[in-house]
């Protein structure tokens, strides 16, 4: 077995494209043995990819609009969508069937302050015709801290990713009341990253075979089937959670079956990136993005 080295920025079942590629089987498949790790502190998904130490990285294409813009030359490249939308969803203390998002206004809602998912909720919030000043945001430092302090008392909305916040719902802590990804629609949110050195190997045509597969799995798969061979990921979800969160991301449409990073989606990133103030241009999508290793 070869052994592909696979990180990623957060941790969520909202990469269950890639997270599938093991626990389907389908890395194994291709004679692929995977160690998936999480960044931390100190140690990013980019950095990883730059010293080495990992092959493949789930980050997003504005990840490369940092380093464009400092002028920086590197040969990290995005080569397959993960998510083709966002992820996060808003949750309130009550149910609100008629929840708008002009109802943010005024109160205290705990942000994700994380750089992407900070600037699409921006993003939304402006799209959904709201003033981010209107509101009340608060960062309440890394998602389980932000989760703590909501179930301690604190906000009136917070911005979770699932199943998070999904696991709040269950517990009645919270009530999923909106959907960013819904509100924003098709963006380039996360996709698989590496260098063109490594994607030109033959172990890089074997994981884009096995990802191929993982992302049809994942559309055509019962959410239910899809959470039991997950589980072993959440230890802390409940297994109903876990696949209710996979079948609100199926019907979302963020697993796309096409693996390609749509140029539109990339655009729409763009915008977003431009309206939080992050970037000074609109970087070319040739320079970040480049198509998934295939086989002659």
């Amino acid at each position: 077995m070869t052994v592909v080295n696979i990180i990623v920025s957060r941790h969520s079942a909202f990469y269950s494209p890639l997270i599938s590629t093991i626990t389907g089987g389908f890395l194994a498949e291709e004679g692929l043995e995977p160690h998936y790790e999480a960044a931390r502190p100190g140690r990013s998904s980019w950095q990883a990819l730059l010293d080495g130490s990992a092959d493949v990285a789930q980050i997003a294409v504005s990840a490369s609009w940092g380093p464009l813009e400092r002028g920086e030359t590197h040969d990290l490249m995005h080569f397959a969508q993960i998510n083709a939308r966002d992820g996060f969803f808003i949750v309130a203390r009550k149910p609100d069937p008629g929840f708008t998002w002009q109802k943010l206004g005024g109160h205290e809602v705990l942000v994700d302050h994380f750089g992407q998912p900070l600037a699409m909720f921006k993003y939304a919030v402006h799209h959904m015709d709201v003033a981010y000043d209107r509101l009340h945001a608060v960062d309440a430092g890394e998602p389980d801290e932000m989760e703590a302090a909501f179930r301690g008392g604190r906000g009136d909305y917070i911005h979770l990713q699932g199943p998070a916040a999904q696991q709040l719902e269950a517990d009645g802590a919270g009530h999923v009341v909106a959907s960013v990804g819904e509100a924003i629609g098709p963006v380039a949110f996360s996709s698989l990253t590496a260098s063109r050195r490594w994607l030109e190997t033959l172990t890089a045509k074997a994981f884009m075979r096995a990802y191929r597969k993982a992302r049809r799995y994942v559309n055509e798969t019962p959410a239910a089937e899809i959470a039991g061979a997950e589980a072993k990921f959440f230890p802390g979800i409940d297994r109903g959670v876990l696949a209710r969160t996979i079948e609100t991301y199926q019907k979302l449409g963020c697993w796309a079956p096409e693996a390609e990073i749509a140029e539109p989606a990339y655009e729409t990133a763009l915008d977003v990136f431009l309206h939080a103030g992050l970037i000074s241009e609109r970087h070319p999508y040739d320079a970040v993005v480049m198509p998934p290793p295939r086989d002659i």
